[in-house]
């Protein structure tokens, strides 16, 4: 017979000792080894009793609930439940204990110290459990299908017990089905009769009836286990023993002492803990009865180190004998303003109008960062291929940035916004720039070049590409105009006005109309630059 489902250490210890007890039997062994089975059943004896008292006393439990909650329907038909498992169950060690007792008288029973008499008859025990010749008139073979009868009697009575019990049908099982003796040449081919009783002296005979009186009680023990929970009738056993270890913080810094307590810990694999707190759900570990909480730490007025301390609440609640009980626990906690980190060409203050490319991070998230980043002012954000990477076009004198993570708001990044500052025009010729001052010859051809502060071009090269749209070129005598060219390029071609210059008497006078910018989107815009009039002496 082979359990399923969770079982306590007394019961695996009682499945070793059966494995034992059955690898032996396919020994010829000395008397000082079948003297040491009286042990073994000694044992299994007592473990039957005491597994016996605890189903007795959970009923009761059971029977306390019921009461408690009103004698509801419900409750009482899982009373009425545990009590016909208590039935069947007495019924079945009862028919074990007539088969024990006639064992015993008819192989002479016990001395004075308690010893059995005959510790190596092997005949009475073939006779008397599988019968003459092949066998099949033994008392084996007609407690067997009573004992498969008890599995399935029991779980007709509740369909929780189907699944709990699925891997013990049938209750006896023969070698094949057990996977300790499936390959063992001695045993894969016997019957689970003559497995448990062939060969098999008088004293080892009432240690494998003691385990089979106590798998019966296992499923008792299990059955009732799950009805009691219904009703909150479990007891409390710490059964799950654990080392924990809190800290008072897992972050130190250098030269800084650390602090923690050790302690031990307890639960039961029999609890099923109810859990909540004031900071959202708990997810508790059934398995364990360990529950955990996890919440993302919101802000608040923080002090001028930027911290903020806060608390939550939470609640156990567990059913111990019928009652339910409720433990509190508060927990402080200290959160730390996260420090925004904002990487840019300039970070004091952003263009007007300009592409001002942004790397925002939060160190203190690590890889949980999830930004969401927004502006005041009419600013516009446009988000960049990795993380925290963003570019920001002001649209006013100020912007305020916000930056949040995973949804909770992290904290403000307030900037100034500067005006673009105005370029220079250079007008050349020959390229080189003219010299307003001395002139020179008339050229043939001029060119006039917009010049970007060399501050803001090394911040924003994108957004620093001027053009000159619209000028003229005038040649004057005096105080008369004797002609003029109008551009709409960077390139003016001056050959009819060099035709008519004269040196010594006059000058070229270049007027700049229009300039435009492009941005580092593509797009253009007027750039309001006055009015620049050069003037060029022709000598």
């Amino acid at each position: 017979m082979a359990g399923g489902g969770k079982e306590t250490p007394r019961q695996r210890m009682i499945g070793m000792m059966y494995l034992v007890l059955t690898a032996l039997l396919a020994l010829q062994v000395s008397n000082a080894v079948l003297e040491k089975f009286v042990f073994i059943d000694r044992s299994l004896q007592n473990s039957l009793q005491i597994s016996r008292t605890n189903a007795s006393f959970s009923i009761e439990g059971i029977k306390g609930s019921v009461e408690k909650n009103g004698n509801r329907a419900d409750d009482k038909l899982v009373l009425d439940r545990a009590n016909e498992v208590k039935r069947l169950t007495d019924e079945m060690i009862k028919e074990l204990a007539t088969i024990r007792k006639d064992i015993e008288d008819k192989t002479g029973g016990y001395d004075e110290l308690g010893n059995k008499v005959e510790s190596k008859d092997y005949d009475k025990i073939n006779l008397y459990m599988l019968g003459k010749g092949e066998g099949g008139d033994g008392h084996a073979y007609k407690v067997r299908p009573k004992l498969n009868k008890f599995l399935e009697d029991i779980i007709k009575l509740d369909t929780a017990f189907e699944k709990e019990f699925k891997d013990l049908k049938p209750f006896c099982k023969d070698p094949k089905d057990i996977k300790e003796f499936a390959n063992d040449p001695n045993q894969k081919d016997k019957n689970w009769e003559r497995m448990s009783f062939e060969n098999t002296p008088t004293v080892a005979a009432l240690a494998v009836m003691s385990q089979i009186n106590n798998e019966v009680a296992k499923v008792e023990t299990k059955a009732i286990d799950i009805l009691a929970k219904r009703v909150g009738a479990t007891m409390i056993k710490f059964d799950k023993i654990m080392a924990k270890v809190t800290a008072e913080s897992r972050f130190v810094a250098a030269g800084t002492k650390y602090k923690a307590q050790m302690f031990i810990a307890a639960t039961s694999s029999t609890l099923s803990p109810k859990m909540t707190s004031t900071a959202g759900g708990v997810k508790v570990d059934q398995a364990t009865g360990v529950g955990e909480v996890e919440f993302t730490a919101t802000g608040g007025a923080f002090d001028k180190e930027g911290k903020v301390k806060k608390t939550w609440k939470g609640s156990i609640t567990i059913a111990n004998n019928g009652k339910d009980t409720t433990f509190s626990v508060e927990e402080e906690y200290t959160v730390v303003k996260p420090v925004i980190d904002v990487q840019a060409a300039a970070v004091s203050a952003l263009y007007l109008n300009c592409g001002n490319e942004l790397n925002i991070q939060v160190p203190a998230l690590g890889a949980i960062y999830d930004p969401s980043i927004s502006a005041s002012d009419g600013a516009q954000v446009i988000k960049g291929a990795q993380k925290g990477m963003v570019t920001i076009v002001p649209k006013s004198a100020k912007v305020k940035i916000s930056v949040s993570s995973g949804g909770n708001y992290i904290g403000d990044k307030e900037f100034k916004v500067r005006l673009i500052p105005k370029p220079e025009i250079e007008v050349q010729a020959g390229g080189k720039a003219i010299n307003e001052k001395t002139g020179g010859p008339c050229p043939r051809s001029l060119r006039a070049k917009v010049i970007a502060d060399e501050s803001f071009k090394a911040f924003l090269p994108k957004d620093a590409r001027y053009r000159v749209t619209k000028w003229k070129v005038s040649l004057a005598r005096g105080k008369r105009l004797i002609t003029e060219k109008a551009a709409s390029g960077e390139e003016a071609n001056l050959s009819d006005i060099a035709s008519q210059a004269q040196s010594g008497t006059d000058r070229l006078v270049i007027e700049i109309e229009g300039v435009e910018r492009m941005n580092f989107q593509g797009t253009t815009e007027k750039v309001q630059i006055g009015q620049i009039i050069k003037t060029y002496p022709i000598n």
